[in-house]
């Protein structure tokens, strides 16, 4: 049974594609939160996926990531978590209901947006004598980023093109009405 502070709780789901700044923002939104004495929670949900191998139809091990963020939510509105920052990605309307579902509260979805010379640039840097990595990381980026520019599972879009991760985070508050 959630306290009467989960029942009023609510996500949010920073979504994009790699190197835009999912996480980065993430945890920037976190610490706002956090200075204006909000209780929340932040998590990258590609943590939740890291299992191998992924079921065969399950390229990025989704499920494994509901299984987990089921319980992990729960544990933390439980505790009297308000706010759940959630880093991650996803693709089709119907991962947001099955997000959405896992988390318990209402969700917001945040699509964060950049130029790809811009995130190319960034991964070069993330990855910088890692080339096999660099080199999926680029593809998969121009991949995600066609996909997520076709589908719509945002209420907002954010740029993360220009502007320190603080103003961008700030700019996700204000968009998301968590202020």
């Amino acid at each position: 049974m959630h306290t009467d502070s989960a029942r009023s709780a609510q996500a949010l789901l920073i979504n994009g594609t790699v190197g835009v700044g999912k996480t980065s923002v993430a945890e920037a939104v976190g610490d706002v939160l956090a200075e204006a004495g909000m209780p929340h929670a932040v998590l990258d949900l590609d943590w939740l996926r890291q299992s191998w191998p992924a079921p065969p139809g399950d390229r990025f091990n989704f499920r494994m990531m509901l299984r987990n963020l089921r319980s992990i939510a729960s544990n933390y509105l439980d505790a009297g978590a308000t706010r759940l920052v959630l880093a991650g990605v996803i693709e089709q309307p119907d991962e947001r209901k099955q997000l959405a579902d896992a988390v318990g509260v209402d969700l917001t979805v945040c699509w964060l947006r950049a130029e790809l010379p811009v995130i190319h640039q960034r991964l070069a840097q993330r990855h910088d004598g890692e080339p096999e990595a660099l080199q999926w990381h680029l593809d998969r980026s121009a991949e995600l980023d066609g996909i997520l520019s076709r589908v719509v599972v945002e209420d907002f879009t954010i740029d993360t093109t220009t502007g320190s991760v603080l103003d961008v985070a700030a700019s996700v508050i204000r968009a998301a009405d968590w202020q």
